[in-house]
């Protein structure tokens, strides 16, 4: 990690909702969720909110270092139907050793749909596929086993 990573930092994104980031995509194989109307998912929000993280990141990892999320507080604050851009604002509140916070907020053009703060890790990617491997060992053998 970079010392340029600094409270302070912000970074916006837009992302126009298309249909398939609606509630009924979220989990196509949950007929609860199919029977929801369309519009923006909350879960598709987060995942929205984190990528805008992810690129406020980005200039100050090294190479071969990402993040991963581990902490996400946030509300869900107003419906957004397809169509409509979404931009989301980040901005890192605090960076203790590889921890990084950051404030957010959704807004659609028309409301704040959603606000909050969200924790991402710096890790090397090295070391995460490493300490990965025992996992996915296991997964392997319980489908050999099957």
């Amino acid at each position: 990690m970079k010392p340029s990573l600094q409270p302070g930092l912000t970074h916006h994104f837009k992302f126009t909702v298309p249909v398939s980031k609606t509630v009924p995509n979220l989990y196509p194989e949950a007929p609860q969720l199919q029977a929801m109307p369309e519009v923006f998912a909350t879960g598709f929000m987060v995942g929205l909110m984190e990528w805008t993280c992810v690129q406020l990141l980005e200039p100050h990892l090294d190479a071969g270092e990402g993040s991963l999320g581990v902490h996400i507080d946030v509300s869900h604050k107003a419906a957004t139907p397809p169509g409509l851009t979404v931009t989301v604002d980040a901005e890192c509140v605090e960076a203790r050793g590889p921890r990084v916070k950051f404030k957010v907020t959704a807004h659609d053009g028309m409301d704040e749909i959603g606000s909050g703060t969200h924790e991402r890790f710096i890790v090397t990617w090295d070391r995460f596929k490493r300490g990965l491997a025992p996992k996915l060992a296991k997964v392997a053998a319980v489908k050999v086993d099957a």
